[in-house]
């Protein structure tokens, strides 16, 4: 599902000579290819992947301190202006932000090799406890059941922190609002996408005299347009191919890389926000339960790296060790490919007051969305006694007002429901 190395040539990586694509400002951005060059990204990485704790916003300043003030690689404008691309994509910010330094700095290739040393440690971890899971009640474990807990307080900390910065105005609270009101009341995922689209065209009517203009730093570009036209049509075709092979060879791994793929092409708003989408696509056929998906997204909260590692879990839960690596690639595949297709055009598209008005309204409903995840399946399944639900705020409160890291509020509501 990624694009191939071959297209890794000179040519491919000559655009910033071009008026439409900057050179950025700084030291000169130089890629490294060879065994070394290599061998050099997957390691960095790695490192990151093994020691990135605390979410999509920690991630962005541990990549700032490795690949920019460790080791040189770009500088400080150069990572700004990817930093302001990734944001508007769909999928895992930090995870794309890792995937265009690799690609700068090695190719295609490169791209690959940085996703896969960030996502390896935390992914084999995620597969490891769902296969351990398979032996398990998670509703009648203490510790499993104050991973369930976990979940309400860190989706309920998610919700707040993306309300203040996503829905500040009374436009986009109503927007939200009326988006949770939507899911809640026909929870499909298709519903979800079609919110999803309204919640653009609410945005490009109602906030475009709201929206600012642009004044990120110019974003670099590794690619040509001609690569990020045929990254376009991949990810699109992709997108529309995988239901209708789906359709005529029904094989388990087919459903698994669509529904997957559909998720990471429509997860605007950061890690938290795969929770409501993937829940549809899982949950309802019956693929695994509420109370192991929500397990799985608690112990995701304690593990270094992406939170979109979150599908290997779901995937190993389904049927094991294929699955769980169909899942993972399925879902990272859209950022790859969104990447490589959204640098040649980034800087141009940026400026356009409606474009960004309507991502504006795509956020919103990114909130609504979240916060009906947050009622059901999470609310109903974890929250039974007052003991619950005061463990549940304990949690809230350590994130929100004492800033204890994911990890630490994990560990500890797992030990107070086991007793």
């Amino acid at each position: 599902m990624f694009p191939s190395p071959a297209g890794n040539s000179p040519s491919a990586f000559s655009a910033c000579r071009r008026p439409s694509c900057p050179r950025p400002e700084g030291k000169t951005l130089v890629q490294r290819r060879g065994l070394a060059g290599t061998l050099e990204i997957l390691l960095a990485a790695l490192r990151l992947g093994l020691t990135s704790f605390g979410g999509p916003v920690a991630h962005l300043a541990y990549f700032r301190e490795e690949y920019v003030a460790r080791r040189r690689w770009l500088d400080d404008r150069t990572y700004a202006g990817l930093v302001a691309l990734c944001q508007f994509l769909p999928g895992p910010a930090s995870s794309q932000v890792g995937i265009a330094v690799g690609m700068m700095r090695g190719g295609f290739l490169g791209g690959f090799l940085a996703w896969l040393g960030f996502t390896l440690p935390s992914a084999l971890l995620m597969a490891l406890f769902a296969l351990y899971l398979q032996d398990y009640d998670v509703t009648g474990e203490g510790w499993l059941r104050g991973l369930l807990i976990t979940a309400v307080a860190v989706v309920a900390h998610a919700v707040w922190d993306m309300a203040g910065r996503l829905a500040p105005d009374r436009e986009r609270a109503s927007i939200a609002v009326l988006a949770a009101v939507a899911a809640l009341a026909a929870p499909s995922p298709w519903v979800q996408v079609l919110l999803m689209a309204a919640g653009g065209t609410a945005g490009r009517l109602l906030l475009r005299h709201r929206t600012p203009p642009a004044d990120e730093p110019d974003a670099p570009c590794p690619v040509d347009r001609r690569t990020g036209i045929l990254a376009w049509a991949l990810f699109l075709g992709f997108l529309v191919g995988l239901p209708l092979l789906r359709r005529v060879y029904p094989a388990d791994w087919v459903a698994v890389a669509d529904a997957f793929y559909r998720t990471g092409s429509l997860v605007f708003g950061g890690g938290h926000v795969v929770l409501p989408l993937l829940a549809g696509q899982v949950i309802g056929p019956g693929w695994i339960t509420e109370a192991q998906f929500l397990a799985g997204y608690g112990a995701a909260q304690a593990v270094p790296g992406p939170l979109f590692t979150f599908a290997a879990f779901a995937g190993a839960a389904m049927g094991g060790w294929f699955l769980g690596a169909v899942a993972l690639i399925s879902v990272f595949a859209p950022s790859f490919l969104l990447v490589t297709a959204a640098l040649p055009y980034w800087d141009t598209l940026r400026r356009r007051p409606a474009f960004r008005a309507a991502l504006d309204g795509v956020n919103a409903v990114v909130v609504g969305l979240l916060l009906a995840a947050f009622y059901d399946p999470i609310w109903t399944k974890a929250i039974r006694t007052p003991a619950d639900f005061s463990l549940a705020l304990i949690g809230f409160s350590l994130l929100r007002y004492w800033k204890a890291p994911a990890w630490a509020v994990v560990l500890l509501l797992a030990a107070a429901a086991s007793r």
